[in-house]
């Protein structure tokens, strides 16, 4: 199972793009702490730690691609998330695919994508 999500964020993709790939920047506009992650292989971890991953691949205003695991999950285990980052007029559309994460916690990740993520991005591009 999958989570598949598109939203149009009110900033330009290389400004989404920076937000995305720096865990300390993302966590000011979710009000959740973060650090780490501008380049591949870099450890980044949001929420107060609570995820914590690795960049797998990285193209500037395009795409990123991270390695995402729950502190609670068992040792080797991770989900996939991939960023994919298309101007749509003066703003971005980004698309968020999901995948490989314990099906048990499909309705969690599917509810909370929303509220934790992309309504802080779209709020933050507003004000």
């Amino acid at each position: 199972m999958a989570i598949h999500l598109e939203r149009v964020i009110p900033g330009a993709p290389e400004k989404v793009y920076a937000l995305l790939t720096n865990g300390a920047k993302l966590g000011e506009i979710t009000g959740r702490p973060g650090k780490g992650g501008g380049s591949e292989g870099a450890f980044f971890s949001l929420f107060g730690d609570w995820v914590q991953g690795r960049q797998v691949e990285l193209v500037p205003a395009e795409r990123v691609v991270q390695a995402w695991r729950f502190q609670d999950w068992e040792p080797g285990r991770y989900s996939l998330v991939r960023f994919s980052l298309m101007p749509d007029g003066t703003g971005t559309r980004l698309v968020v695919d999901h995948e490989a994460y314990p099906p048990e916690l499909h309705e969690h990740l599917s509810t909370n994508w929303k509220p934790f993520y992309l309504d802080p991005l779209v709020k933050h591009f507003e004000d």
